[in-house]
């Protein structure tokens, strides 16, 4: 597929799937805003992708939870490329334990990244879309914003609530030429998993460059249909 006509943003780049994705939209020449909280990330991600691809990127360290800082993002965003195609949330924080473990500080962590978080970059990036009459959104809910789990019920709520939100979105905004996307993984084998002290078999779970394939995919789908919700989990850890 070729990109070389699209501006991708990127929201938590640094690691996981989507510093995967960044990849994959370098590779097809896209023009890339890469951001994170970490700056060194960036930069390290930044030199990757002149390297093996020859395109320069724009990385901007933004954090989610401070809406002013999503704006300055998308308005440094737009002051180099003009336009934003595609968002790409993949910003994300993970608590795993018991309920009766689980404190409110994490709960509110949770909340004000998960959800919070996309609900800053897209305010600041859907009216820049309305106006361009198109645009893509591509999140991330995972399965546990469509399916419970035992010891996960603070991060369900968040990746719940990301997944009303979105759909809502959705609604409002189709008839404006906005798509968006749900991507709906099983267990990925990232760094999501190196502080949480569950037992689990990461070498059992989806590399984070098969998630990523389905971000590009998501990403890249041509007509008029929608890929509203695409499920994709390890034959292992069905839900």
């Amino acid at each position: 597929m070729d990109c070389r006509e699209t501006v991708v943003l990127i929201v938590g780049a640094g690691r996981g799937i989507g510093r995967a994705s960044a990849k994959l939209f370098a590779e097809a020449g896209a023009s890339l805003i890469l951001s994170a909280r970490t700056e060194v990330e960036l930069f390290e991600l930044e030199v990757e992708l002149e390297q093996q691809f020859g395109g320069a990127a724009l990385s901007i360290p933004a954090d989610v939870t401070d809406a002013p800082s999503v704006a300055r993002l998308v308005e440094e965003a737009v002051r180099r490329f003009g336009r934003i195609d595609t968002l790409v949330y993949a910003a994300g924080v993970g608590v795993l334990k018991p309920f009766a473990e689980t404190t409110a500080e994490e709960f509110s962590l949770l909340m004000q990244t998960n959800v919070g978080g996309a609900f800053n970059v897209c305010q600041a990036v859907v009216p820049l879309m309305e106006r361009q009459k198109s645009g893509r959104i591509i999140a991330i809910p995972g399965i546990l914003g469509r399916a419970p789990m035992a010891q996960a019920t603070a991060y369900c709520a968040s990746k719940y609530a990301l997944t009303g939100m979105l759909k809502s979105l959705a609604l409002e905004t189709k008839r404006v030429g906005i798509k968006i996307s749900l991507l709906h993984f099983g267990g990925v084998n990232s760094s999501f998993w190196d502080t949480i002290t569950m037992r689990v078999q990461r070498e059992r779970m989806l590399t984070v460059e098969a998630a990523a394939r389905a971000v590009f995919f998501a990403a890249t789908q041509e007509g008029e249909g929608v890929l509203g919700e695409l499920v994709l989990q390890p034959e292992s850890h069905q839900l």
